[in-house]
């Protein structure tokens, strides 16, 4: 079987069927459980675990998402169009790993010019 979304093959029996499509488990997830940036309760959760992990910044950071921030760090601002090319990643994938971020207070999205970019938290903030 094939995902009707992003084309991966599925083996048979590990697939779902949502409203007719055919998916893979990482777009099943996506679709009935997209990441939501703005989520209060996220926030405070993120920010509380942080705090008692004694992170700060970019500690306890995955690979991806160190990649993410230290593109924020080189280029300021960046769209998610240019994100995903320069990182080469899915869509999906960025939006979950910048709900993090914007969870964690580490990053924020905003809009200029009629583009939306992503940028330091503190940059914006400020």
């Amino acid at each position: 079987m094939q995902c009707d979304r992003c084309g991966i093959t599925v083996k048979e029996g590990e697939g779902y069927v949502l409203n007719g499509k055919h998916l893979c488990e990482d777009c099943y997830m996506y679709e009935t459980n997209p990441p939501k940036a703005c989520d209060p309760m996220a926030v405070s959760s993120a920010l509380s675990v942080r705090k008692q992990l004694g992170q700060t910044g970019s500690s306890g950071l995955t690979e991806l998402q160190q990649k993410i921030y230290n593109t924020i760090e080189k280029y300021g601002k960046i769209t998610k169009e240019d994100f995903i090319k320069t990182l080469n990643v899915k869509p999906e994938q960025l939006e979950q790993e910048f709900a993090f971020f914007r969870h964690c207070e580490l990053l924020c999205a905003f809009r200029e010019d009629g583009k939306i970019y992503f940028t330091k938290w503190e940059t914006r903030s400020a």
